[in-house]
């Protein structure tokens, strides 16, 4: 399955003065696949080292020194390091703190090495008040679930990739297509984007044997906490993450998740499980100017979990309600806000924590709140999620009119269509937002 960070991966391998690589993410979206894959197709030699799987490895580094290590896996590998030939991959690094803290190391020491290390959690390590991340010597990329667009490449659909990424707005509507999209939107919500369910789908062809992966991947999240997490954390992080997708992508209360649980307690749990990437937090901004986090009232914010696929599979939603729903009805909308929330994640940057903003005035008599707030360019740019043909738009409207706005953006299964300030796209032209409405 192809990812597009692997354009990144290829952009930092040709790189004379490259740091070396620390792909960040939640457990199985797919950060050992993609390296390996890269590494099999550009590298003539991959020296893989999973810490997991070989903890034995760990006491390589007990010092730090890149030549020491190097020499040593050379050994136990059988398979020599050779500079611009040679990728030394170094898998599940939250096992080895010293690995992490030697990556620092190799920069300054073997800088042609190309060293690419993975993990998952690592800011439960990275709480250890004796750990010392590599400032400044370490570059980061972050890995997301693969999005409609990398699921419909999984799946062959090619005419209507081409479709998506050709669409302007002068593309005249095509019914057929446009039906043929909101049928595979609405497998994708079930499925989902973390990559072993994909590829369950992809051979079975099962929402029943992919629904059934997607709890055993939700139950390995959840004994993660123990191994990284003290006895007391542990308590916390279980009750957030088992209330956590009934309160997806509303105003987020400490009280919703536990009355008898002090909200400093439920705030650390929240913390970590953001930096883990399996939940992520919306603040709420003002969006009276960029940058759009200059503005955000960290008191205000809703939640998104990592996956739409995962949220259905935790909230037991039964896939069958979404043959004939619409998408934005489904579960009081927070399904249809959550695959948009996610969408607008995955156009971030890599090389950064994606961050996206919502909108809400609380003024008395004149309550409001947007979706979302994203920024394309220098256009802030405020998006409704709508139902098919209800919907009022007065929030939209009065932030268009307080910030001076172009347009708004409605998201919705109604074909593509401009109405005075508001444009109107489907759910499947997500990905093509920045492209669209770049000035």
């Amino acid at each position: 399955m192809y990812r597009t960070i692997e354009f990144e991966l290829i952009s930092w391998m040709k790189m004379e003065k490259r740091l070396p690589l620390l792909i960040r993410g939640a457990r199985q979206v797919g950060k050992t696949y993609t390296v390996l894959k890269f590494g099999k197709a550009y590298f003539e030699n991959l020296a893989e080292v999973n810490f997991e799987l070989m903890p034995q490895f760990k006491e390589y580094f007990k010092s730090l020194d890149p030549e020491i290590i190097s020499a040593k896996l050379e050994m136990a590998l059988n398979l020599r390091f050779i500079p611009g030939k040679t990728l030394l991959f170094l898998d599940e690094i939250q096992e080895c703190p010293n690995a992490l803290m030697a990556l620092r190391y190799f920069k300054e020491r073997m800088p042609n090495l190309h060293v690419i290390a993975a993990g998952s959690l690592l800011e439960f390590m990275l709480t250890d008040d004796s750990f010392r991340m590599p400032v400044g010597r370490v570059q980061y990329l972050y890995l997301k679930p693969m999005t409609f667009k990398g699921f419909l490449a999984a799946i062959e659909q090619h005419s209507l990739l081409s479709y998506i990424s050709e669409f302007d707005f002068n593309t005249e509507h095509d019914p057929v297509l446009h039906n043929q999209l909101l049928e595979y939107i609405r497998t994708y919500c079930i499925v989902g984007g973390m990559p072993a369910v994909v590829q369950c789908y992809l051979e079975n062809r099962s929402l029943m044997l992919c629904q059934r992966l997607q709890l055993s991947l939700l139950n390995t999240f959840r004994d993660d906490f123990g191994k990284y997490s003290s006895r007391t954390q542990h308590k916390y992080l279980q009750q957030l993450y088992l209330k956590a997708p009934e309160l997806v992508t509303h105003q987020f209360k400490y009280v919703d998740v536990a009355k008898d649980i002090q909200s400093r307690d439920i705030k650390n749990a929240l913390s970590l499980l953001c930096k883990a990437g399996i939940l992520h937090s919306v603040f709420s901004t003002a969006a009276t100017g960029l940058p759009l986090n200059a503005l955000l009232n960290e008191k205000f914010f809703k939640l998104l979990f990592l996956d739409i696929g995962l949220l259905m599979a935790a909230t037991e939603l039964d896939g069958n309600i979404l043959i004939a729903d619409d998408i934005t009805l489904v579960h009081r909308g927070q399904l249809a806000e959550q695959f948009v929330g996610q969408e607008l994640l995955a156009m971030c940057d890599f090389y950064r924590e994606a961050n996206i903003y919502y909108w809400h005035n609380d003024k008395r008599g004149s309550q409001a709140e947007v979706d979302y707030v994203i920024n394309v360019g220098s256009t802030i740019l405020p998006i409704e999620v709508k139902a098919g043909s209800t919907g009022r738009m007065r929030s939209l409207n009065m932030f268009i009119d307080q910030h001076h706005c172009r347009y708004g953006l409605r998201i919705s299964q109604r074909p593509f269509e401009i109405n005075s300030k508001i444009v109107s796209i489907p759910f499947y032209l997500i990905s093509e937002i920045t492209r669209l409405f770049k000035t």
